[in-house]
């Protein structure tokens, strides 16, 4: 947990002119989200209470439930921010008829970058859920549907004679996603690094890789 994770937990946002707004009328749905999604992060889904949040938002748990009927409203709408976002980017790179396979794969894997760098807090809940409510089993649901998703471009870019074609799909999928999502464990936006930065080392350590590597007749293999 990093300190500025901690302090937006425990402090409510503040208002214009620097004044700290307590009460319902401080929060919208908005800000009631990305709050309850860091005290997710730091104790849990299941160790996370209704006070807990009520605490780390400064409410009255009355306030909380203008907003949604409970936590586990609040787990489910972090969980489709960072789920729809990640299905568009697959679904869009899957259906392109513009792009070679390959380059479909490499934008794929440059806007996951990008969506997790954007919506950081709600992409790293989203790789702890274990499966432990409904809500966590059907983002898991669509989590291996993204992969699947994933590896039918992959199996397009071998079909095309672009990507190794002894690689298995499943396997480079797994451990594209991983080299992404890697990434909620150290990157912090406004450090030094852009996420474009990112986008290109990741692309040039996958992407040099995996490319199916065509001879010329006489060269030796």
């Amino acid at each position: 947990m990093t300190p500025s994770a901690s302090s937006a937990a425990s402090s409510p946002p503040a208002a214009p002119g620097g004044a700290r707004r307590r009460g319902r009328p401080g929060y919208d749905a908005e800000q009631l989200l990305a709050v309850a999604v860091t005290v997710f992060t730091q104790r849990g889904y299941e160790g996370t209470t209704m006070d807990d949040l009520a605490g780390a938002l400064g409410l009255s748990k009355s306030s909380i439930y203008h907003h949604v009927s409970g936590k586990k409203q609040l787990l489910g709408r972090a969980l489709d921010r960072a789920l729809e976002k990640l299905e568009s980017v697959v679904e869009d790179a899957a259906l392109s008829k513009e792009q070679a396979p390959i380059d479909r794969l490499e934008s794929a894997v440059r806007r996951s970058v990008e969506v997790l760098v954007e919506d950081l807090p709600f992409v790293t809940l989203l790789l702890r859920v274990r499966g432990n409510s409904d809500v966590e089993r059907s983002a898991l649901l669509r989590r291996r549907r993204i992969d699947t998703r994933f590896s039918e471009i992959v199996h397009a870019a071998q079909d095309d004679g672009q990507l190794d074609a002894d690689l298995d799909p499943q396997v480079l999928t797994r451990l594209i996603f991983g080299a992404v999502n890697s990434l909620t464990e150290w990157y912090r936006p406004g450090r030094g690094i852009s996420p474009e930065q990112v986008a290109d080392t990741l692309s040039h350590l996958v992407f040099d890789g995996i490319r199916a590597q065509h001879h010329q007749p006489g060269d030796e293999r």
